[in-house]
Order: C-alpha cells, then sequence, then structure tokens
C-alpha cells in the first residue's frame, strides 16, 4: 500500500486573494450594520424606559383609585430614579410616604436616558387638542405639587402632565398624561 499525492488540479481550497476580498467585504458590511444597529440599542433603551413609566403610573393609578386615596409618582431627575408614595396624615398635616410591600413601586431608570416632568398645557405644541387643559380640570390642593411629582386621585384623575424622555441621540418620547383619564399617550418627538 502506498499513498499517492493528488495533483494540483484535485485540490481544492481558497486562495489568498479569494480570502481577501471576503474579508473585504465582510469591513464592509460591519461598517454599515453596527451604526444601525446601535441605534437601534439607544432606541430600545428609550422604550424599556418609557414602558416602565408606564407601569408604575398604572401603579400609582390602580393604588389611588382601589384605596381611595391620593397616590403620586415622585421623579428624581438627579438620580434617575422613581417612586409610588401615598398620602398620610401626621399630627394634622399631609405628607407623602414611599410605598412600602409594594413590588415596583420604586426604582431606578436608565441613566442614558434623560427626563423632564412638566405641566402638559405649557410644554406640547397641541395638547390642547390632545387633552384638556389644566384650566379644566383644577384641583382644591392647598399646596401645588412639585414640578417633578404627578399626582393620580381617586376620582381616577390625574394631573395633567408630561414626562420628556430623550436618549443621547437625540430621540424623544412624551408621555401625556390624560388630567380626566388618567390615560398615557405615547407621542413620538422629533429628534434634536
Amino acid at each position: 500500500m502506498y499513498f499517492r499525492l493528488p495533483n494540483r488540479k484535485q485540490l481544492n481550497a481558497f486562495t489568498l486573494i479569494e480570502l481577501m476580498v471576503v474579508c473585504v467585504l465582510l469591513v464592509i458590511l460591519a461598517s454599515v450594520i453596527l451604526p444601525e444597529m446601535r441605534g437601534s440599542y439607544q432606541g430600545s433603551l428609550l422604550r424599556a424606559t418609557a414602558r416602565k413609566l408606564l407601569d408604575t403610573f398604572d401603579l400609582a393609578y390602580n393604588q389611588a383609585v382601589s384605596q381611595d386615596q391620593v397616590d403620586r409618582v415622585r421623579l428624581d431627575t438627579r438620580n434617575n430614579k422613581y417612586a409610588v408614595e401615598k398620602r398620610v396624615e401626621d399630627q394634622g398635616q399631609e405628607n407623602f410616604e414611599p410605598l412600602k410591600d409594594v413590588p415596583d413601586a420604586e426604582g431606578d431608570l436608565d441613566s442614558r436616558i434623560s427626563f423632564e416632568v412638566r405641566d402638559a398645557s405649557e410644554g406640547s405644541t397641541n395638547a390642547a387638542t390632545e387633552a384638556p387643559t389644566a384650566e379644566t380640570v383644577t384641583r382644591d390642593a392647598p399646596n401645588p405639587a412639585p414640578d417633578n411629582v404627578i399626582s393620580f386621585f381617586p376620582d381616577g384623575t390625574a394631573d395633567n402632565r408630561e414626562v420628556i424622555l430623550r436618549d443621547r441621540e437625540g430621540f424623544g418620547l412624551a408621555l401625556r398624561v390624560n388630567p380626566i383619564t388618567a390615560r398615557v399617550k405615547i407621542v413620538e418627538l422629533p429628534r434634536q
């Protein structure tokens, strides 16, 4: 038994030039696809933060209606934190304290997403056509709510507020709280 070496014509292999062409094509494809993937990652962070806030608003609304008390969501813009708080009376004064023993009543928001809370009637361009203005829903509150708070009331209403979320790429979403129904509408904002 002896082994015979195959002819040069019988070898099936890639040449160095063919391998270099494939590598160049892969680099070109990667340079086109990677920036798109980065944008979709930023967009998913923005949408995930919006979903987390929607869940938090829903929790505060449900707690306010079921417990027949005013609940509010406090957003800490410096530390990117949120907390659902309930109204308590302490020696004749009304205060708010965080909900205890309720899952997801407080937590952190992604630090790569910036946000601000503002009155929906002053900030949005067409809030008057989408939701009642602040003048149509008034509260007999001795202390107006702070700027970073959205209150939910036992009758199923809420403050007329909106939360503006922006990612590092400049894309944004507005979460507009309808003061009559306490439903939140998500509006995509133009890129900055």
